[in-house]
């Protein structure tokens, strides 16, 4: 009895040293309206009030309100600033972005901040890219040596100009880069104020979809994979651990809602962001640019710190200790709530070669998404609706080499009898067609 009664006295004072938390708790996030792959961690969970749905409200939480505060940012670089202001709990970003983010946080005396999460990814790196004035005549990265290129500097897209300029031999001290946020960035290529504009997703789309700007360069070349994330500060997290885990739930399920149906996802985002609907079923689609997938799986810590390695010798980044600041213990308690198994949650990184036999769409306004059967029946088709004058809010095809998916207009065509055949480049077609005709999309409508 009396061991019981020590037992007891005990666990009064743990529940004692435990006490409740005040009435209302707030929750700081810093999210991105404009760049498509942090959507399920920040613009769909506050479009659809998901993190609401998974927040504690028993045990210490019992009674609590919450008070969730979304602050919306043009690049990875002002959340991490804010964070590291203290203004800020949550911030989604994409990898580079990411790396400074730790690594900053890491150079702090007392603060830090944990990687909690990914959102998406695509493998071959599409999603960032450079774009020139739809009037320019520079066609390749060679050609803007010397030249002004603008970047949200600090994003995905300043980091993969390091890599493009290794990739092409090129010294990065050519370019005078200068920091342009999306909108200004978008607002000089339209103007033709500047020469290149480099920028992450889906900016370069967004301006190919609108006719002002023509990429020239996409990410996909660098052949290193593009990825996006969440971190939280590790005090918010010591002391909300369930918040966390609250979070982590909200992603997971923000992914499904995109994957399930992409076509619904990219009509209602379009309405919460200033982003199109074409150019969002563009990265969210089956075969699109991004693979919905949260978990933190050893290929992207790797890649990460790839990409920390980059940064470190180009942009004089600190150490990063990935050991210290990738938690995916959040996000495994988070895959175990949800019935999910955290071990089959990435059964391993999908490849957008996989893509090139998928059947090539036309979205007709009013009448949705028509898929085909071949490139050739495709161009049938939308020769038909515009003869017969419906509006086609955009046609995608797959580049037959690398699976990426294309607007059809900014495509181009090899023809071989009824074989119709899609390309991302001039010169990816040009080396496939062995001295045939290669053409525009234009062009190729006319012969189809």
């Amino acid at each position: 009895m009396l061991r019981l009664s020590l037992c007891m006295v005990t666990a009064i004072s743990v529940i004692a040293a435990s006490p409740a938390f005040s009435k209302t708790i707030t929750i700081s996030i810093g999210y991105q309206s404009m760049c498509t792959d942090t959507y399920p961690a920040g613009t769909v969970l506050k479009g659809l009030d998901l993190l609401q749905k998974y927040l504690p409200h028993t045990g210490k939480y019992a009674g609590v309100k919450y008070h969730i505060i979304w602050r919306d940012y043009g690049s990875g670089a002002p959340i991490t600033n804010m964070m590291m202001a203290g203004k800020l709990d949550f911030g989604t970003m994409g990898d580079y972005p990411l790396i400074v983010n730790g690594a900053k946080f890491q150079q702090t005396s007392t603060e830090r901040t944990y990687l909690i999460t990914m959102t998406g990814y695509n493998l071959d790196g599409a999603g960032n890219g450079i774009v020139v004035p739809i009037s320019s005549k520079i066609t390749n990265v060679k050609e803007l040596e010397g030249k002004t290129i603008s970047t949200p500097v600090g994003s995905s897209a300043w980091g993969m100009l390091y890599e493009m300029a290794a990739d092409n031999h090129i010294p990065f001290s050519s370019f005078h880069v200068v920091n342009q946020s999306p909108m200004a960035g978008i607002a000089a290529i339209t103007a033709n104020k500047i020469p290149a504009h480099a920028d992450f997703c889906p900016i370069s789309e967004d301006m190919e979809y609108k006719k002002v700007g023509r990429m020239i360069y996409n990410g996909e070349e660098t052949h290193v994979p593009y990825l996006h994330g969440a971190v939280v500060t590790a005090s918010f997290a010591k002391k909300y651990p369930e918040i966390v885990v609250a979070y982590d739930k909200a992603v997971i399920e923000a992914d499904q809602w995109i994957t399930n149906n992409p076509y619904n996802a990219s009509k209602t985002i379009a309405k919460w962001t200033m982003m199109p609907k074409e150019v969002l079923y563009l990265y969210f689609s089956h075969g699109g640019y991004l693979t919905m997938d949260p978990a933190i799986t050893p290929k992207w810590v790797k890649t990460l710190q790839y990409d920390h390695t980059i940064l470190a010798k180009n942009a004089s980044i600190p150490a990063l200790d990935f050991k210290d600041w990738v938690n995916p213990k959040y996000q495994e308690t988070a895959y175990k709530q949800l019935g999910l198994k955290y071990s089959a949650a990435s059964t391993g990184a999908y490849n957008p070669k996989n893509n090139i036999a998928l059947p090539p769409e036309i979205w007709v306004q009013g009448s949705g998404i028509q898929k085909y059967k071949s490139v050739r029946l495709m161009l049938i088709a939308a020769k038909a609706d515009i003869e017969s004058h419906k509006k086609i809010d955009a046609t995608y095809v797959y580049d037959h080499t690398t699976g990426l998916k294309l607007f059809g207009n900014y495509a181009y065509y090899t023809k071989n009898g009824n074989n119709y055949t899609a390309y991302m480049t001039e010169a990816g077609a040009k080396n496939d067609a062995h001295g045939s005709p290669v053409y525009s999309y234009k062009q190729i409508l006319s012969a189809a």
